[in-house]
């Protein structure tokens, strides 16, 4: 059993470090936001500062918002990199958890490697849903060595890891990640919205998608909210844009054409205009709507 730091515990954050406690593990918290009760009840510790995580733990996992929110949870003042050990005898392992810039990643890996210590970025896909389920699917970027002694944690929030390779890698495979989510949440959309308005009751419309070629898991979970109008996230439509955002200004550098991500990060950023920072991403819909001036219908049950 590891002793294991976990910072960041927010709507993904707190179930992941609940089946770390479960699965046997000691667990130290933090977060801005203060440690949830149910977590302590657990056997969690809460601990104040980012750099008492470090001393008193072994692998130290963040699970933020954004890029910075990593750089200043490990390198601000009390961040983690102060409760370091320089080239201590045991090397600890920075686990990031987060979904951020595959080349802030890179750095960040450097600076804790020029103090002795590993780092892995391991972000994940499957919302809220499969953080609460322990069926993340997580993608690693990290030395072999290292991705071995992190795995067995890995297997306890998630149904399928997967080492991509070097550091930077996990991140890289989580951008193409988003890019395939989000132009499925953006055709699920158009599709129950063109049934609607047709009129085609859009439950059974997707239902019958749901048995054909057309059946994804996107479909299934988003397809729900949008005709129940359950836009309580789940994963919120700023941190969506956010990766949006990393993805396309990574394919600039790149050269390469994006056309689906930037229109989809378009109809993100009218969500927001219209005070929907907060919402399920799966409430895209809603700006599909306003432009043809109809809201999908729910039928009776």
């Amino acid at each position: 059993m590891a002793t294991i730091g976990f910072i960041g515990l927010g709507i993904m954050g707190k179930p992941m470090a609940g089946h770390l406690i479960k699965g046997g593990h000691s667990l130290f918290l933090q977060s801005r936001s203060g440690v949830p009760a149910e977590l302590v009840a657990l056997g969690g510790k809460a601990l104040a500062l980012p750099k008492e995580v470090a001393r008193h733990t072994d692998i130290i996992i963040t699970m933020l918002p954004d890029t910075p929110d990593v750089e200043k949870v490990l390198f601000a003042e009390d961040g983690v990199i102060e409760g370091l050990e320089p080239h201590a005898d045991q090397a600890k392992i920075i686990v990031d958890m987060s979904s951020i810039s595959p080349l802030e990643t890179r750095k960040f890996a450097a600076r804790i490697n020029a103090f002795g210590h590993d780092y892995v970025d391991a972000p994940v896909s499957g919302g809220d849903v499969g953080a609460q389920n322990a069926t993340l699917t997580i993608m690693a970027g990290a030395t072999t060595a290292t991705f071995d002694k992190v795995k067995p944690i890995f297997e306890l929030l998630g149904k399928s890891v997967t080492h991509i390779g070097e550091v930077g890698a996990g991140q890289i495979c989580k951008i193409a990640n988003q890019i395939v989510v989000s132009s499925a949440i953006e055709a699920v959309a158009e599709a129950l919205l063109f049934a609607s308005k047709a009129g085609a009751n859009p439950e059974k419309v997707r239902q019958a998608l749901l048995g054909g070629f057309a059946a994804s898991r996107v479909l299934e979970v988003h397809g729900d909210r949008m005709i129940k109008r359950r836009f309580e996230p789940g994963f919120r439509i700023e941190l969506h844009q956010k990766d949006l955002n990393i993805a396309l200004a990574s394919a600039a550098e790149l050269g390469v054409s994006l056309p689906n991500t930037a229109t989809v990060r378009e109809l993100f950023s009218a969500c927001l205009a219209h005070g929907g920072a907060k919402w399920d991403n799966s409430a895209i819909i809603k700006m599909l709507e306003k432009l043809a001036n109809h809201e999908i219908q729910k039928y009776p049950e």
